[in-house]
């Protein structure tokens, strides 16, 4: 195996953590990724891992021969991007990650077609509502749906998601339909926290133009969207949410919208990567995919 191939096979094995996991997902022996790794060792006359029977986990010295073999590898993709002919087509490997119920409920029912018309390309798509560090992970896009913490990475709007007020049918039956923001100090709302400090987002809506906030009691506390919306369909109380998470909910009757009069702002949702002099040609493409999906998704 020639050295780049034994260096991707090293980032791999370093992002997933496991031999078996690596030559699965590279479609190789498991033999074959031991052999790289071993070869870049002996060439660097270091150990890039300790190896145990439950896991393998970075060296200090295979710390750094990590980053620098991802930023070689992106150098060399971009290398041939740069001379690659526009209408060449896009191959590699495509790290993205996306809130969770935004990559299950618009971005998955979407990839097929984006990716007929790339069958070249492969795609890792990673769910969560964590904030993922791009250079470390290895990360090339990622959605992020909200403001913006100050950073040097680069963010390309988008477009806007309309928010929606909503509750349960049992949890309104149990505690009454607010119909003004002034009935919300009788209710409680399901309070989500995704902030390194854990910091609850307050209730807000729009009036004469103004942000209004308002802090309401909850008896839980949710870090993902997906439990956000659960705690919700329980009857835990009150939340706010892009309206493209809930459509279907509304249209069944599993929870009902509340305060129409009185939405929150809309949610700006950004494409967010890595400041790099020549951003990979996939990376480009798949983020202008992204700004006309959005068009039919935000309001």
């Amino acid at each position: 195996m020639d050295r780049l191939d034994a260096m991707r096979v090293f980032v791999r094995v370093a992002e997933t953590g496991s031999f078996t996991r690596t030559a699965d997902s590279l479609a190789l022996p498991r033999a074959t990724v031991s052999a790289a790794i071993q070869q870049l060792e002996a060439e660097w006359a270091t150990r890039l891992f300790h190896r145990t029977t439950r896991r393998v986990q970075l060296s200090r010295d295979g710390e750094t021969a990590l980053e620098r073999c991802r930023q070689l590898l992106v150098e060399l993709d971009e290398l041939q991007g740069h001379f690659a002919s526009g209408e060449a087509p896009l191959t590699g490997r495509l790290k993205v990650e996306a809130p969770s119920r935004f990559a299950r409920n618009v971005l998955a029912p979407a990839l097929p077609s984006f990716l007929a018309d790339h069958p070249e390309l492969t795609l890792e798509l990673g769910s969560s509502d964590r904030q993922v560090d791009l250079v470390r992970e290895g990360v090339d896009c990622v959605l992020r749906v909200g403001a913006l913490v100050d950073s040097s990475l680069v963010a390309r709007p988008l477009g806007e998601m309309a928010m929606i007020n909503c509750a349960s049918p049992g949890y309104l039956a149990q505690h009454g339909t607010p119909q003004h923001p002034s009935d919300l100090s009788r209710h409680w709302m399901v309070n989500y926290a995704v902030s390194p400090s854990g910091k609850v987002s307050p209730w807000s809506w729009q009036q004469a133009g103004r942000e209004h906030h308002l802090d309401l009691p909850g008896r839980v506390t949710v870090d993902s969207a997906e439990m956000y919306v659960a705690c919700a369909l329980a009857g835990m109380g009150l939340i706010q949410i892009p309206a493209h998470d809930v459509d279907k909910l509304i249209a069944t009757g599993a929870l009902v919208e509340v305060l129409a009069d009185w939405h929150p702002s809309p949610m700006p949702i950004w494409a967010v990567y890595p400041h790099r002099r020549h951003v990979p040609r996939r990376v480009q493409l798949f983020i202008d995919w992204l700004q006309g999906l959005m068009a039919g998704q935000t309001g």
